[in-house]
């Protein structure tokens, strides 16, 4: 049976005009009320019909590349790259430049599918998802759900630094996913070929998937060399911030007095244990050696300049870029994975005797 705008205000328990306003964004509606309007819309899978949807399919010269932080200069430089190649890949349907628009969803799993019911409602040409993905079961079946739909309106899904979409199938026209597990791995075995035994961990958010993999790597080295015994002893969890890096930083401190290296979720984070450990008057690396993650275009430049794994971040994003225009063909199976390049600077060395 088909969904009407009546049977959307129904659901959503507002009027059909305001349905209106709200999918058509010419008069300002609460915020709130937005939120439950594309709720019900996406509940429903309401689309326009008849020629007026005809003619948004035949038009749409839409991109949305999707964020967590576009503050974030991890996805900032990867949004920037796939933003570029868009303008520069196939013309539009109108033989002009399609038009890239990035959404910031402040790392909110409710905005990141608001922004994708938004594109679909749109009739994207392409959406590019950057970063890693909440592993919470009910919003991966919400993603699978509407990747599935979009890919079954004709828009082109591509992922970049996020691994697949659990059941979404065909619906992800591509892949990139980064090998965080790798590069974790060869970054603390780099500190336990120094001579590190204690080694903290400052960990991202328990429920991302660049969280997972990076310490999944992390912990691995360390039972290779022995050193499984009690690893969540030596880990906190925290945003990927710099504050993060100091509050963890001390925390680890209070727990293991004699911590020689610190690994740090990435480079912003970082940053925050490095101060922390300056305030304590701890040297680096001649006290504790501490490494980040991404290498970001500060990390060269931070005093001591910093140990980190470099991600191709631009190359992914201008890959992603192509990949939505159509300009490049998948990877075969779909799926790419990029791996990370160990960086060694001065903010690592031998722990002191």
């Amino acid at each position: 049976m088909t969904v009407t705008l009546a049977d959307v205000a129904a659901r959503a328990r507002v009027s059909p005009a305001t349905v209106s306003r709200v999918l058509n964004g010419n008069y300002p509606v609460a915020a709130s009320t937005r939120e439950r309007v594309l709720r019900a819309v996406d509940e429903l899978d309401y689309v326009l019909n008849g020629p007026a949807s005809a003619l948004a399919a035949a038009t749409s010269d839409l991109v949305g590349i999707l964020v967590n932080d576009i503050a974030d200069p991890f996805f900032g430089i990867m949004a920037g790259a796939a933003q570029t190649a868009i303008g520069e890949g196939a013309p539009g349907r109108a033989g002009g430049e399609k038009l890239a628009v990035v959404c910031n969803t402040g790392g909110s799993p409710e905005r990141e599918l608001t922004y994708l019911t938004l594109l679909q409602r749109q009739r994207a040409a392409a959406v590019v998802l950057t970063g890693g993905a909440v592993e919470d079961p009910g919003h991966l079946a919400a993603m699978a759900a509407k990747l599935a739909r979009l890919a079954d309106a004709g828009t082109r899904v591509v992922l970049c630094g996020r691994p697949p979409v659990p059941s979404a199938g065909d619906a992800t026209a591509a892949a990139l996913a980064f090998d965080n597990r790798g590069g974790a791995r060869r970054l603390t075995e780099h500190l336990l070929e120094l001579g590190h035994r204690r080694i903290g961990y400052v960990a991202g958010p328990e429920e991302r998937t660049t969280t997972r993999h990076r310490l999944e790597g992390h912990r691995a080295a360390l039972e290779a060399a022995g050193l499984a015994g009690a690893p969540d002893r030596l880990t906190v969890h925290g945003p990927y911030d710099r504050r993060s890096g100091y509050d963890a930083t001390l925390e680890l401190l209070r727990r293991e007095p004699g911590l020689t290296a610190i690994v740090a979720a990435n480079d912003t984070v970082a940053l925050g244990a490095c101060a922390a450990l300056r305030e304590r008057g701890l040297r680096i690396p001649d006290d504790v050696s501490v490494a980040g993650f991404d290498d970001l275009p500060f990390s060269v430049d931070a005093v001591p300049a910093l140990t980190t794994v470099r991600l191709p971040l631009h190359e992914a994003g201008a890959r992603a870029g192509r990949l939505a225009t159509g300009t490049e063909a998948p990877p075969p199976g779909g799926i790419a994975t990029i791996g990370g390049e160990l960086m060694v600077r001065a903010s690592t060395g031998r722990p002191r005797s």
